[in-house]
């Protein structure tokens, strides 16, 4: 009997690099810890940032393009993306830091019946830091180099709140495919998590009705949710299939493996393997910092490159 250990990461859209790499790196404190591109269009950055190494439950990812338009918020859509932090006490920090660097942020507030602090980033995404008491990722990893303190860093994905017209539909995936626990139940606001009790798998889901979301920047791309390795994944791609949805079959991602599927809303998920990591083409010193390819992408480096506007660092 498998079970889904939690999330792997998130994938957002954002219109510009620059800014991005500057908010999650120097705002938030996280490391990014793989530039590369995106690998269906290598015309566009793919932007990873997370722990010191990127574990799998930490990672935002965002792909840059830069002729986006905004969003239209609606319902079947991802709507939140919740990150936990250590304690109450960490709260106060980045309410403080939020005011530093002028973040919209609601100040401390609760939300999925934790205390929390909503904010935006600069393209109005929008992300809640929830506190964890004690729950974290046994493999999260201090990123010693950041401008956060240790005791207040962000310590990975928590509550992803999804917003569908079908909420019954949203609850069957998430309980009868991968055995997801339903832990509250609200009028039109049920939480899940994949592993009772532990918010590093949590997702919230909301019923809205009303037109769909139209995705632009600071919207969210896919959720994908962790597989441990090639035998679970292919578990879950037999499983997939088995209730009817449409599944990409595994595609290696070199970084990971990974398959797609739409549920009944819409709601694109991937379910990728922890491994073989970030580290599998570069040195834990220096994660992050060149422009990493798999091998397919390798002999048209140049061309790439060429099209690529480099990234400011600051």
């Amino acid at each position: 009997m498998f079970n889904i250990p939690g999330h792997h990461h998130i994938s957002m859209i954002t219109k510009n690099a620059d800014m991005n790499n500057h908010f999650y790196k120097n705002v938030l404190g996280l490391r990014r810890v793989k530039m590369t591109v995106n690998q269906d269009d290598p015309t566009m950055y793919h932007l990873f940032f997370g722990d010191r190494t990127g574990s799998p439950g930490t990672e935002l990812t965002f792909f840059e393009i830069p002729l986006v338009g905004r969003t239209h918020r609606g319902t079947n859509a991802i709507t939140q993306i919740g990150l936990l932090v250590p304690t109450m006490d960490s709260l106060v920090y980045w309410r403080e830091r939020f005011e530093e660097f002028g973040v919209k942020h609601s100040g401390i507030t609760t939300y999925a019946n934790r205390p929390a602090l909503h904010f935006e980033d600069s393209e109005n995404l929008r992300m809640v830091l929830t506190v964890a008491n004690g729950q974290k990722l046994d493999h999260w990893e201090t990123w010693e180099k950041s401008d956060v303190p240790k005791e207040h860093q962000i310590q990975g994905m928590g509550p992803i709140e999804i917003t569908v017209r079908r909420l019954e539909k949203m609850a069957a995936t998430l309980q009868e495919i991968f055995g997801y626990t339903e832990v509250s139940q609200k009028e039109n606001e049920w939480i899940f998590q994949s592993i009772e009790g532990e918010a590093f798998g949590e997702i919230v889901v909301k019923q809205l009705d009303g037109e769909p979301e139209k995705p632009g920047r600071g919207s969210v791309h896919h959720l994908a949710i962790r597989a441990k390795n090639d035998e679970e994944l292919e578990h879950w791609d037999k499983e997939v299939k088995a209730r009817g949805f449409h599944s990409s079959g595994i595609v290696d991602r070199h970084y990971f493996k990974s398959l797609y599927f739409r549920e009944s809303n819409g709601i694109l998920f991937e379910i990728a393997t922890d491994g073989p990591g970030f580290l599998v083409d570069a040195d834990v010193e220096t994660l992050g910092e060149t422009l990493d390819l798999p091998p397919f992408l390798e002999e048209k480096r140049a061309e790439i490159e060429a099209k690529l506007t480099p990234i400011k660092e600051d």
